[in-house]
């Protein structure tokens, strides 16, 4: 095991200290100190590898953290205009966009912001060859057609996927005046899906890199995980780059964010109907969608699984969606009106998919300092942000 990722393994806990009453609710509250500690070993492969690491801004947006960001990654990677524009903004570094399709408007925003611009198909490449300056490196993303995911709906190589352009479909002349490829397969995975995933990329893309100057391995790596083969990535990324004379790059997303922040709710009624419910002042397709989508059960401190502690409680929120439920949750006394619950990490595609169906009050974004303890609330939400949306 790497000598980084035992840090990683105290970042639930460190949370139990938190005093959540010195927070509004609901709050996603961000440790900074973790995010910093992610940081620190990514910056650590960077060194070692030879990559640049590029914060994925579609998982972790979290721009009052952006200076801390730049100290220690390379820059950010967007999938559209807004998010270059916060990258360029508030992040530093270079700024990488990708889209799986442009329109002239769009890309000729994404053209003044990036450093990088990769294209999902070479038809959009000849399309806009003509209006993408010199100066610039352009890219094409290619689907390497070969499935690590056990979700389809996060699997970018699942049949008939629009992301990424397939071997078979790129003809002679289409990477013209492209410097690089970029792929991205993987979802919260360690070492050994990239390392398969990167043969197959060999395999039908590798006599393609000749002339190339830089290959993109995409996000889904995590690597401030415990137990991630640190060591076996920064050796792979040194022997492709040294292999094909080319800068690696590396997009991690929820890396960055992993185990550094709680969504923190408070519990509003309880009925019963069968079984206990609560009724709390977050929700699951409002707030962590994930939990619907994927699906995906979030942890809650002090918490168990449904019958494994003395009292089970259905946990559903505000909205009037039926299916707008947590999940069932056991705890070691009955819960009460007004009694906070901490679910844990929360900062990576939580902030970014937020709603506000139903006018459910987005959750206020808090950074807390696990030394010192202190707090600062840096934005909190109301009816205008609501209305903002709408017209």
């Amino acid at each position: 095991m790497h000598p980084w990722s035992s840090k990683n393994g105290a970042h639930a806990v460190r949370f139990s200290r938190l005093d959540t009453r010195r927070l509004p609710s609901p709050c996603f509250v961000v440790d900074e100190v973790a995010v910093e500690e992610n940081l620190e070993l990514l910056s650590q492969v960077q060194r070692q590898s030879g990559a640049k690491i590029l914060l994925a801004l579609k998982a972790f947006s979290m721009w009052s953290l952006g200076p801390l960001v730049a100290k220690h990654l390379s820059g950010t990677c967007a999938s559209g205009v807004h998010e270059a524009r916060l990258g360029r903004e508030h992040f530093g570094g270079e700024v990488h966009t990708y889209s799986a399709a442009y329109t002239e408007k769009d890309l000729k925003e994404v053209l003044k912001l990036s450093d990088h611009v990769v294209f999902n198909t070479p038809a959009q490449w000849k399309r806009f060859r003509s209006i993408c300056a010199a100066g610039k490196k352009y890219g094409l993303r290619v689907n390497p057609e070969h499935s690590e995911g056990h979700t389809a709906l996060y699997d970018p190589c699942a049949p008939f996927s629009r992301l990424g352009t397939p071997r078979a479909a790129i003809q002679p002349g289409d990477l013209d005046g492209l410097t690089g490829l970029h792929f991205h397969t993987l979802c919260e995975q360690d070492f050994p899906p990239l390392e398969r995933t990167l043969q197959a990329f060999e395999e039908k893309f590798g006599p393609l890199m000749k002339g190339m100057q830089w290959a993109n391995f995409g996000g889904g790596h995590h690597i401030t995980r415990p137990g991630y083969q640190v060591d076996a990535l920064i050796g792979l990324v040194k022997k492709f780059s040294e292999k094909y004379k080319v800068q690696v790059y590396l997009e991690p997303g929820e890396a960055v964010a992993y185990h550094s922040g709680v969504l923190v709710a408070e519990v509003l009624d309880i009925m019963d109907n069968g079984m206990p419910i609560a009724i709390l002042d977050t929700s699951a397709t409002c707030h962590m969608p994930d939990t619907l989508e994927m699906p995906y059960r979030a942890q809650i401190i002090g918490a168990a699984e449904a019958g494994a502690k003395k009292r089970t409680y259905r946990l559903g929120g505000q909205s009037c969606l039926a299916g707008d439920v947590i999940g069932d949750y056991s705890f070691d006394r009955p819960l009460a009106v007004g009694e906070r619950l901490v679910f844990e990490d929360m900062a990576y595609y939580t902030m970014v998919k937020t709603t506000t169906f139903n006018g459910v009050r987005l959750p206020s974004i808090a950074i807390w300092n696990s030394e010192s303890d202190s707090i600062r609330v840096v934005r909190n939400f109301g009816y205008e942000d609501f209305k903002g949306r709408l017209s």
